[in-house]
């Protein structure tokens, strides 16, 4: 077995082309040097698993691999938490426990305004379609056609929809 300064020599003298195989996944130089540097590292530190006699140049490529891999695996983990635990998008603001109190009672104030709003003839079938009746059940209970309950259901999301335009965003999952 060579003396650790030979060994470290002869791993620098593959810097070039393991630094042109770490820009080939990097795509950037810093990245790349760093890549690079962190092989050199893996391989001082782990020279007593290399077999002398077999290729010294694949054993560094294959350090860089890994390691590039386990980064991106790593670094793909910590930007998905990163990024859930930065969406305060409206939908999910209202839904924190954290969320001001105020701000449920104002929509709930504007979505009962908007529903105080509808003609009777609209609210009703509206209303008894989101407590959860079949189209026939209302229609049975209202003496009207089918076809008339789900035009009525229609108009009355539209006029919703359109008088609770500002809460769009937030909502268009939902309606």
């Amino acid at each position: 077995m060579k003396n650790a300064i030979e060994f470290n020599q002869e791993i620098c003298s593959f810097k070039d082309n393991l630094r042109n195989f770490a820009l080939s996944f990097t795509k950037d130089a810093d990245d790349a040097d760093d890549l690079v540097q962190e092989t050199f590292l893996k391989a001082i530190r782990y020279a007593s698993k290399f077999q002398e006699g077999t290729n010294l140049k694949a054993w560094l490529y294959m350090i860089l691999k890994n390691t590039f891999i386990n980064n991106y695996r790593r670094n793909a983990k910590v930007r998905s938490v990163f990024t859930e635990n930065l969406d305060n998008s409206p939908n999910k603001l209202l839904g924190q426990p954290t969320t001001n109190r105020g701000v449920h009672k104002f929509v709930q104030e504007d979505i009962n305004g908007a529903l105080s709003r509808l003609p009777r003839e609209n609210a009703v079938p509206f209303l008894r379609y989101f407590e959860g009746y079949k189209y026939y059940e209302i229609a049975t209970e209202l003496n009207i056609p089918i076809g008339t309950v789900k035009t009525r259901i229609h108009v009355a999301r539209k006029m919703l929809k359109r008088d609770l335009k500002m809460y769009h965003d937030q909502f268009s999952s939902a309606l």
